[in-house]
């Protein structure tokens, strides 16, 4: 990895060895980004003339740069350089609001919210809304997350947990369907409600985004979701 961007522009020779092999010669720019990912543009279109994503290694020395990613290599040497830099880079991201730490700003894009500024990084899930309000104890952005309630949350899972939010209000609040024997709310990859008799019964439900709004007829919660109303088990044809 490599700090911030690297910009290389110049009359350079690109040699690509691999599914796209070829080489190629001309005025081109060269974009090096802190995953490793090499780009070579040359003068039409937003499609690199050559590239490799997030190679295993890359490096710089008098003007060539070189990646390499398994039997993949792409080289770029450069004949008469017309200019070159380094500049700071960061996810591109919805602004969020200021980061509490520094002088950037927090951005979301996917499932993580970061800082332009530090190495603030925060993942949340993807279906959490960034919400006006701030958390009490550390100033972060709070989150509005649905699961199986509205719960609203620090940004910071450490400050601030979903799991313990949800396991205090639907721990042991449903009865297993197959057992009798109550549920809990597990992580296991993500969030599901389970049977306490596990592993002599092996019920799981993963817990959807949404509230609970009723019951179903097999004695489950009903889940108003952005899909509709389902039940806890997905697989339920007992929906009423």
């Amino acid at each position: 990895m490599h700090d911030g961007t690297r910009v290389i522009a110049g009359e350079c020779t690109t040699v690509f060895e691999g599914p796209r092999e070829r080489e190629q010669r001309g005025d081109v720019l060269v974009v090096v980004k802190p995953d490793n990912t090499v780009l070579v543009h040359d003068a039409e279109g937003y499609q690199p003339v050559a590239w490799l994503t997030r190679a295993e290694s890359v490096t710089i020395d008098n003007g060539a740069v070189t990646a390499r990613d398994g039997d993949e290599l792409l080289r770029v040497v450069t004949h008469e350089e017309h200019g070159s830099a380094r500049y700071p880079a960061s996810n591109a991201g919805v602004p969020v609001r200021d980061c509490p730490d520094c002088a950037g700003t927090l951005v979301r894009a996917r499932s993580e919210v970061t800082c332009t500024g530090c190495d603030a990084a925060y993942g949340i899930p993807s279906d959490a809304a960034v919400t006006g309000g701030r958390c009490d104890d550390c100033g972060l952005p709070t989150l509005r997350v649905e699961r199986g309630r509205a719960f609203e949350l620090c940004l910071d899972r450490e400050c601030d947990s979903l799991d313990d939010a949800v396991t205090a209000a639907f721990d042991r609040e449903w009865d297993c369907p197959n057992c009798d024997r109550d549920l809990l709310i597990l992580r296991r990859g993500g969030l599901l409600a389970g049977c306490e008799h596990y592993p002599d019964c092996d019920t799981g439900f993963s817990m959807p985004s949404g509230v609970v709004v009723g019951d179903c007829d097999c004695g489950l919660p009903l889940f108003e979701t952005a899909g509709g109303t389902r039940c806890l088990d997905s697989s339920c044809e007992e929906r009423g």
